[in-house]
């Protein structure tokens, strides 16, 4: 079962035609995650390589943001059913990261698996970010990156949480940007390959505990 005619929709921010072919795909049986990790993550990926001052085009990711968010949505509609929320995870891309695409798949993903997420949205600085896992006594900080130029930020994370007493909180990294290092050159608990990976991590630290 191929995965290109919704990747090519995707690309061209064709949302209508995306939407119709991710319910191809899942009409034929191809399961959700297979879909956000052979179209909707390998597109990030694509867009991604093109964010460089020559080749940004705003309005090319408006559109291809437009549509994953609708193929998003009619894979895990909102409001469908999921597990009790099994751990807190704050969630971010760091400041001078405007992109939320693969923030908001990794939020939709961790959500449906029956987590609760607090989203501090995209942009945000790092005294947010502590401050957030602090007041809503966060088990997890996920950060979502697509630039290079955030990793001496996510490097500061663990020990901004050690600094304020939270150091029992683990760090996962993960996007395009920070994928291509290792947990120790980031200073973080887990780097995620996707965002199931993620989630796995995540669910594997919960069960684990309980």
């Amino acid at each position: 079962m191929s995965v290109e005619r919704l990747r090519e929709a995707l690309l061209d921010g064709d949302q209508n035609r995306a939407v119709l072919e991710a319910k191809r795909l899942v009409d034929g049986g191809a399961p959700g995650e297979t879909i956000v990790t052979e179209a909707i993550e390998k597109v990030m990926e694509q867009l991604g390589a093109k964010c460089t001052v020559e080749q940004f085009n705003l309005l090319e990711i408006m559109l291809v943001g437009r549509a994953v968010t609708a193929v998003m949505k009619g894979l895990f509609p909102e409001g469908a059913p999921c597990a009790t929320v099994k751990g807190a995870v704050v969630l971010a891309s760091l400041e001078g990261d405007v992109h939320d695409l693969g923030k908001n798949i990794v939020k939709t993903v961790l959500t449906a698996k029956g987590i609760g997420v607090i989203d501090c949205g995209k942009d945000c600085s790092l005294d947010k970010l502590i401050e957030a896992a602090k007041r809503d006594n966060a088990r997890f900080i996920c950060i979502s990156g697509l630039i290079t130029s955030v990793v001496p930020q996510v490097r500061r994370v663990k020990g901004l949480c050690l600094a304020r007493g939270l150091g029992q909180i683990r760090v996962v990294a993960g996007g395009a940007a920070l994928k291509q290092s290792t947990a120790q050159s980031l200073n973080v608990d887990y780097v995620a390959e996707n965002a199931f990976d993620g989630a796995r991590y995540i669910e594997e630290i919960v069960e684990a505990s309980l």
